[in-house]
């Protein structure tokens, strides 16, 4: 899963025209709207958009979402609980949210949110959707060494992990929904004995996250059927003996056209380009370069605003990468090299639930994820693809 951005500030794009905005509508102020709807760049882009902008603050005096606590929904609103997400989880509403969508995707209802064992050892967040710990950790700022007990953990925790990616990768097909998906993300992580980490981690209501088309990153698994020609990326996290393991691959959901596939391909290429100058003494940074150099020279671009993250005992923590981390690498640590990859613009947008990232211009996007681990002569890939895992990817089908 995706950390976060250096500069949310900055990430927001104005509604007419895309480009970098910090004007924001005061009426969609007043009503708490989501800035990134409500963002602006100039005077002359909001007063063109004035006649049609309007009609969100109609909308919203109309529609009047329910608060919950953590983990329950007003089930006597929607179809046997399935409502929209809205405000990161925190929030459920029986209507379709309004919202400049960039792309044709359009945001379903989600179901209720799936239970855990008592006997599943959990995160702090996991009951009331807050991450204590991690938030105020010296791991924010050192990069950590992993002990050879920790390292373990970590090896064993990626390789279920990677077992219950493999179990999404083999369900997917048109006609199935991104909850499908979540149903079996959520239960093949409970049958191994983890807890899946995305689950109420600031709210997030799904056990995995599940981006389609021009979701760039945290789509939040729903109602919606996949569509022949569809890509989606399925994001898993495991939590299991007091660690995490991140990984993620972007499918092809039936038939996809040539455009897809080559973006696809290109952004598996760069990760493992990333992966294999990981090693000692090489500075966090090149990691960014390489990634960068390879997209472009295909004609992508490169999202900016989420990166890759150390990972252990923390699921998010320092180094950030590649974006901005300083320092060298060094034998012993953990992180996860995830690039996001877009056929058009690099910048993004963010829905109204709070959490789906999608393209500014409404392209496809593309992702891959794994965690690293650095030892002394290069690098291990904890989460690597196992003989078993199934043949998914047309460039790496075996004869």
């Amino acid at each position: 899963m995706a950390g976060g951005s250096d500069a949310v500030e900055n990430t927001l794009s104005c509604a007419k025209c895309g480009k970098p905005a910090n004007l924001q509508c005061p009426k969609c102020v007043e009503l708490k709207l989501p800035r990134e709807s409500a963002a602006f760049c100039s005077q002359d882009c909001f007063k063109a958009s004035w006649s049609s902008h309007k009609s969100v603050h109609l909308k919203a005096k109309l529609s009047s979402p329910t608060t919950e606590t953590p983990g329950e929904q007003n089930s006597s609103m929607g179809n046997d609980g399935w409502l929209y997400c809205m405000r990161k989880g925190q929030t459920r509403t029986a209507k379709l949210p309004h919202f400049d969508w960039t792309g044709s995707l359009r945001p379903y209802p989600i179901s209720k949110r799936r239970p855990v064992p008592a006997h599943i050892d959990q995160p702090d967040w996991a009951i009331d959707g807050i991450p204590k710990i991690e938030p105020n950790s010296d791991l924010q700022r050192v990069v950590e060494i992993k002990t050879p007990e920790q390292i373990e953990k970590i090896r064993e925790t990626c390789r279920i992990g990677r077992e219950v990616l493999d179990a999404a990768a083999r369900v997917i097909r048109p006609g199935i929904t991104t909850d499908e998906i979540d149903a079996v993300v959520h239960e093949a992580t409970i049958a191994a004995g983890g807890y899946p980490s995305p689950l109420n981690y600031h709210f997030f209501p799904k056990s995995c996250c599940t981006s389609v088309n021009e979701v760039i990153c945290h789509g939040i698994p729903d109602a919606r059927k996949l569509e022949d020609g569809d890509i989606v990326n399925v994001d898993v996290t495991v939590y299991y003996k007091g660690v995490h393991g991140d990984l993620n691959e972007t499918f092809f959901v039936g038939n996809v056209d040539e455009a897809s596939q080559r973006l696809v391909q290109c952004t598996y290429e760069c990760l493992e380009k990333a992966i294999a100058a990981v090693k000692p003494g090489v500075r966090f940074r090149e990691i960014g370069e390489i990634i960068n150099r390879h997209a472009t020279m295909s004609g992508l671009s490169v999202v900016k605003s989420y990166c890759g993250h150390g990972i252990g005992e923390l699921f998010h923590c320092a180094p950030n990468i590649p974006h901005y981390a300083i320092g060298v690498m060094k034998a012993g640590q953990t992180f996860t090299i995830e690039p996001m990859i877009n056929s058009g613009i690099w910048r993004d947008r963010m829905w109204p639930d709070g959490w789906t990232a999608v393209t500014a211009d409404g392209k496809r996007s593309a992702q891959f994820e794994h965690t690293l681990l650095v030892t002394d002569t290069g690098v291990e890939v904890l989460t690597a693809r196992l003989p078993s895992s199934p043949d998914v990817f047309p460039w790496l089908q075996r004869s």
